[in-house]
């Protein structure tokens, strides 16, 4: 799987997003397919399963959950890179992780550990989005901005 993978552009891509391996890139690539047919984010995130699902009716609203309609390959996937990626934070830091910690802290109602997982799913969705559309290989600004200032 990871040797059909090398010759995707798009594996050295997702190889670049701390958290995600060499296998995890090559079974988000079969799960995923091609991410470029979709025009944003929101999209994607329907597509694998983790967009918001609301209920309402008159005055009642129920409380919001993930649809889970989507692929659940690729839901594990990314729960598992997401987890990783706060598994090694310290040897590399990026924003995901940044991201999950501001939203467990968050007052006056810090979310939950699951609840922070797919938001952090979301935003690792919508990041290998974009890296794809723009050709790009993950880059943590402020990494790069101290490294700058020491050289």
């Amino acid at each position: 799987m990871k040797a059909l993978a090398h010759q995707i552009p798009e594996y050295e891509i997702y190889c670049s997003f701390p958290g995600i391996g060499e296998q995890t890139a090559a079974q988000l690539l079969d799960e995923l397919g091609d991410i470029n047919r979709f025009d944003n984010g929101n999209q994607l995130n329907a597509d694998v399963g983790i967009d918001i699902r609301r209920y309402q009716s008159g005055s009642f609203t129920g409380q919001d959950h993930i649809n889970k309609r989507g692929n659940p390959i690729a839901q594990k996937l990314l729960y598992f890179a997401v987890g990783n990626m706060i598994r090694q934070q310290h040897g590399h830091p990026n924003h995901i992780v940044d991201y999950y910690y501001r939203l467990k802290e968050k007052r006056p109602h810090p979310k939950m550990n699951k609840v922070a997982m797919v938001a952090c799913m979301n935003k690792t969705l919508k990041c290998l989005l974009s890296m794809t559309k723009h050709h790009n290989k993950y880059r943590y600004r402020y990494t790069e901005s101290v490294v700058s200032v020491k050289a």
